[in-house]
């Protein structure tokens, strides 16, 4: 009998494409502007501060190594410690306000009226304009001679005070400008609200439910997602209070400092008096405390915010 011969056929594994290679290339390509720019314009200064707020550094003189010392002096500046004073006073009036007036604005803007898309557009359009320009209508309209709030005050025989030039009145004045342009937080509950299902509240009407009880067991409730990321935006915000105040008082802070903001007078130590080492120093600080208001908010979450399932 004739043997016969077999052989195996061994099947070799094809090559890796390139194409895959050719793909991440592309990629990496047309993602390199943004790496590169938050590599050179972010993670570099950011790393550098680090260092800067251990020296005497001047941006027009390399500076020397101190350790600690810019940080202790903080903590004996008067002006400085003013400055965190008028930051948390804005903060913690500002914030719970802009939650309240922009929850009961966006409740509002969403009934079914005639003319809706109208008002809506009403409410945002003070987000559309500039805070410098901001800044220069509200002047005019807080003028103690000639402004019309206290012009409209004064027809019904009411002396209105002298708002950006008193230590008592400023900071109100300043939050009252702030909350003016809050459309931009309503277009955010308004978007919370849409999610909240209709059956909910249909559910809640056959049990008898009025307007006073679907809004507080179902609108706010389920509001508290967006409640949440509008509050840690709103405290990040705060903090970083600077335009508004620099350019009603053309930087001074006056009266008496009363509008001197943190980032004021961060500004002030690091473009003005050239100690980027001192205020390299008080962007530090600054930044362990919005953290920590952050980790608060976020570890206090879990008691308040409620997700729909």
């Amino acid at each position: 009998m004739a043997k016969i011969e077999t052989s195996s056929v061994v099947v070799q594994p094809k090559k890796k494409s390139s194409f895959t290679f050719k793909a991440n290339l592309t990629g990496w390509l047309f993602a390199s502007p943004w790496v590169i720019g938050l590599i050179v314009f972010f993670a570099i200064p950011l790393f550098s501060s680090i260092y800067f707020s251990f020296t005497t550094y001047s941006v027009l003189q390399p500076g020397e190594f101190i350790g600690f010392q810019n940080y202790k002096e903080l903590f004996h500046d008067d002006l400085f410690w003013k400055s965190v004073y008028n930051t948390v006073y804005f903060a913690v009036l500002f914030v719970p306000l802009s939650i309240i007036f922009g929850v009961a604005l966006a409740m509002m803007l969403n009934m079914k009226v005639k003319g809706l898309a109208v008002y809506r557009t009403i409410y945002f359009l003070p987000t559309l304009v500039p805070h410098v320009a901001l800044a220069v209508l509200w002047m005019w309209l807080l003028n103690p001679g000639f402004g019309l709030i206290n012009g409209t005050l004064d027809f019904f025989g009411i002396e209105g005070p002298n708002w950006l030039g008193s230590v008592k009145w400023s900071k109100p004045s300043l939050i009252l400008m702030s909350l003016w342009g809050i459309g931009q937080a309503v277009i955010i509950y308004l978007a919370g609200l849409g999610d909240i299902p209709e059956e909910f509240y249909e559910a809640a009407e056959v049990d008898g439910a009025n307007w006073l009880q679907r809004t507080r067991h179902i609108t706010l409730p389920l509001l508290t997602p967006v409640i949440f990321f509008n509050l840690v935006m709103g405290i990040i915000g705060a903090f970083q209070q600077f335009t508004l105040p620099y350019t009603m008082t053309q930087g001074q802070g006056s009266p008496a400092n009363s509008l001197t903001f943190y980032v004021m007078y961060l500004y002030d130590n690091g473009f003005k008096f050239f100690k980027m080492g001192y205020a390299s120093a008080m962007a530090w600080i600054l930044f362990v405390i919005i953290m920590a208001l952050t980790a608060l908010i976020f570890l206090t979450s879990k008691r308040w915010v409620h997700l729909s399932r």
